[in-house]
This record gives structure tokens, C-alpha cells and sequence, in this order.
């Protein structure tokens, strides 16, 4: 039988499990499970991401809880395991990210329309070339300290898939850089991203003056950073910051 009481506390697989028709059946979700906008803002709130509210999802008693385990607490997760049924996700690429759709859709009883999102996000999402001739990216994260998406992350998965080539795949997940690290990488973009850091126009002098060679580009990072039918956005997107970058498809 499918779960008839989700909860989910991973924003991206959220939206998918509305996407996926479920919005009788989600009992539950985190503060920044912001979309869809109009049908996410009446479910209850069960904590942040990484802050939990253990007890609120005792009370909301689910049959299934939908984690990740990037962006949430270990710790948390395994309590709530010794209790409900949890299904973890973990994934860097867009390959896993698909795959997680199918499983999610499988697990809730949504098989069709979860595969339905996957042919949708297969066949809207261009496949630009990236090699040593790409433009080069540092995309920041986070501000004091400086922080910047690196290799094995699903970020720079995505930054693969629009054609651009990562200024610190050499380096492992979210390392913290300092200005002098950041200059000595000559990226020739730098990215913004709008989450989790809330990078804005006001911040782009500061990195503008680190690095006066480089385009300080502000960035949207759910495109970048959400793993669910989001995908569905980022042909799009990717394009149209190709344009705007003047790397024409």
C-alpha cells in the first residue's frame, strides 16, 4: 500500500512529491520547503533542514519520512529510523538525481508520472560542451568565510551540464576559501548563488574588486542546487545564462 502521511525535510523532494500529485498526502514539511508556493504554505512545519522538531513529527505520525543525506542531521535522521520508515537519498550527478525520481515515485505509487518528469527532464535538458576551452567558474556558496561548491557535488554536476567547467573540481565538496585562493584560481565567471547564502547585486563589487578580470554573475540556486523536478527549469535557464554571458548554444 502507498504511504498515505509523508513528510518531507529535503526542500527539492518537496516540490517533486507535489509535482508527483500528492498534496493530500503530505502531512509534513521543513521551513524552507518553499514550492510550490501556493500549496506548501498550509502544511506544518516540522523544523529546519538541520533542525528538526523531532517531536511535531511524532505527533504528525507518518508512514513514510523523505530525507537526504547532504542536507540533513545524521543524528536526527537516525532517531527518526528507529521509528518510521525513512528513505535516504544521496546523490552528485544528474543520472542520480533521475534515478531518485523514479524511486521516490515508486515508493509513493506515482511509477507514470514520475517517469513522465524524467522523459520531460531528459529532453529539456541540452547537453552543452564542457572541456578545458569552457569558461572556468567559482561558484561561491557562502560569505565569511568564503565557501565554494567543488567536485562531487551536484553542483558541479550542473555546472557541467550548462558548459561550464568548475574552477575547484580539483578540490572535494565545500571547501572554504580565502581571497588570495580566489584570486589565484583566474576563474573567468564567478557565480552568485542565491542559496544558501543570499548573494545579491549588493555583494558583486566585493568580489568584482578580488578578482577585476573575472564577470561576477548573480545565479539562481535552486537551479543549480534542486535535484527534483526542478530539473524541468534548468534547459532554460542554462540557455538563457548563456546568452546573457554571450556563450551562445
Amino acid at each position: 500500500m502507498s504511504p498515505q502521511r509523508l513528510i518531507s525535510v529535503v526542500p527539492s523532494q518537496t516540490e517533486l512529491l507535489f509535482d508527483l500529485g500528492l498534496d493530500d498526502t503530505i502531512v509534513g514539511v521543513t521551513r524552507f520547503c518553499i514550492h510550490p508556493a501556493d500549496r506548501v504554505r498550509n502544511k506544518p512545519i516540522v523544523g529546519g533542514t538541520k533542525t528538526l522538531n523531532l517531536n511535531r513529527i511524532h505527533d504528525l505520525q507518518p508512514d513514510l519520512i523523505l530525507a537526504n543525506k547532504e542536507e540533513n542531521t545524521r543524528t536526527q535522521i537516525e532517531a527518526l529510523q528507529q521509528q518510521y520508515r525513512v528513505h535516504v537519498t544521496d546523490m552528485a550527478t544528474i543520472p542520480e538525481a533521475l534515478s531518485m525520481i523514479r524511486e521516490v515515485g515508486t515508493l509513493v505509487g506515482r511509477s507514470r508520472q514520475a517517469e513522465s518528469i524524467i522523459t520531460r527532464i531528459t529532453n529539456s535538458l541540452p547537453a552543452f560542451p564542457s572541456d578545458s576551452a569552457s569558461p572556468s567558474v567559482a561558484y561561491l556558496i557562502w560569505r565569511k568565510p568564503y565557501m565554494v561548491a567543488a567536485g562531487g557535488t551536484f553542483i558541479d554536476a550542473m555546472l557541467t551540464a550548462a558548459g561550464f567547467r568548475n574552477a575547484f573540481a580539483h578540490q572535494r565538496r565545500y571547501p572554504e576559501l580565502d581571497p588570495d585562493a580566489l584570486r589565484a584560481a583566474h576563474p573567468d565567471l564567478i557565480f552568485l548563488s542565491s542559496e544558501p547564502y543570499p548573494f545579491s547585486e549588493k555583494h558583486r563589487g566585493e568580489f568584482q574588486a578580488l578578482c577585476p578580470a573575472a564577470r561576477v554573475v548573480i545565479v539562481d540556486g535552486e537551479i543549480f542546487s534542486w535535484y527534483g523536478s526542478r530539473l524541468l527549469q534548468a534547459g532554460d535557464y542554462f540557455k538563457n545564462l548563456r546568452n546573457q554571458l554571450d556563450y551562445y548554444p
